[in-house]
């Protein structure tokens, strides 16, 4: 999301964060389908409620379920890692992680991811699905338009962000090998204390910049491939995972050189700056990516894509699928109660 999620983050996603991915991731993040014609007998205000709560459950879900190869993501993109955290794979990166550090590294800054991912993916369905609707009845007199899709999603992850960048930057402290910070409070006061409140927001705009090409791309997909495999847009929940894990991995793969500026911005890894003489903190996108660049040409681009990857397919289904029981769920509930 996500960013995402879902990273949609919701980037779930996103990072996580990768927006829903989720996506985010975070984001990054997950997206919020297409309506059958059941929910257009619903009372509105009903599916707003309906769609917050699925939402906010799919982004809890999808950040934390999939959160220790996140955490191996993180490390994998600094750019100029420690020696003892220099990683081939995500299998052998995690077990190096639990034998040398403890059972529990991988997990650590899960709970601060936990906090953020909730109301931002519950922001973030709301607004999809309103923004949709009204725009999808304006273009195509409800049908689907994948402009209206593409465009809904995009505002959704600016609101998505907002919530979920801080709680970003202090899960990729935490998860960074060697962090000095002890707990998620104490990051919060020592980032706040040295490098004031806008470090909170310094990969906003890369954030955004990820998470919009990362959400247009992964609903774009989504809805192809529900096309495909589910054209008649039934609940059936092996195409929302096949759907969701296949536009997870396309988007985030896309989407790589973003997520590595981001964690540059987010950790400041101070190894790496003061090798290319950048004294104080690196402030924006443009010289994020040319500090990638710097150190370690084209290929750094793409440090951890085999790790976002993973993250995301898992994570994008988990979203997909959740969300799509949860809405067939509460509205099967609702209308049984009318009748």
């Amino acid at each position: 999301a996500h960013t995402g999620r879902m990273e949609l983050s919701c980037g779930v996603g996103g990072s996580a964060a990768a927006p829903p991915g989720p996506g985010p991731p975070s984001a990054a993040a997950p997206a919020a389908p297409m309506e059958g014609e059941e929910y257009e007998s619903l009372p509105s205000g009903a599916s707003l409620g309906t769609h917050m709560m699925a939402g906010a459950v799919a982004g809890i879900m999808e950040h934390t379920v999939m959160y220790p190869v996140d955490s191996v993501k993180t490390r994998m993109q600094s750019l100029q890692p420690d020696p003892k955290a220099q990683y081939r794979s995500v299998y052998e990166a995690l077990k190096k992680i639990v034998l040398t550090e403890g059972f529990w590294r991988p997990l650590r800054g899960i709970n601060v991811t936990m906090l953020g991912a909730g109301p931002a993916h519950a922001m973030y369905f709301a607004c999809y699905e309103k923004i949709k609707k009204s725009l999808s009845d304006t273009i195509q007199h409800g049908g689907n338009s994948h402009l209206a899709n593409g465009i809904a999603g995009s505002v959704a992850t600016l609101l998505h962000d907002a919530v979920m960048n801080p709680a970003e930057v202090v899960k990729q402290r935490m998860q960074m090998f060697n962090s000095p910070y002890k707990s998620v409070l104490a990051c919060i006061r020592t980032v706040q204390k040295t490098e004031g409140f806008g470090a909170f927001y310094r990969s906003y705009t890369t954030q955004l910049t990820m998470n919009v090409p990362f959400q247009a791309i992964h609903f774009i997909t989504y809805e192809f491939m529900q096309e495909q495999i589910n054209p008649r847009r039934e609940y059936n929940p092996r195409s929302h995972i096949v759907s969701g894990a296949i536009a997870g991995a396309v988007a985030a793969a896309a989407t790589t050189p973003l997520d590595v500026c981001k964690t540059l911005l987010n950790t400041q890894e101070n190894m790496a700056l003061s090798s290319v003489n950048i004294s104080g903190h690196l402030s924006g996108m443009v010289n994020a990516f040319k500090t990638v660049y710097q150190l370690g040409g084209v290929s750094g681009y793409f440090r951890g894509v085999q790790a976002r990857v993973i993250y995301q397919m898992p994570s994008t289904a988990i979203a997909w699928s959740v969300y799509e029981f949860f809405k067939y769920f509460l509205t099967k509930h609702k209308l049984e109660k009318r009748t």
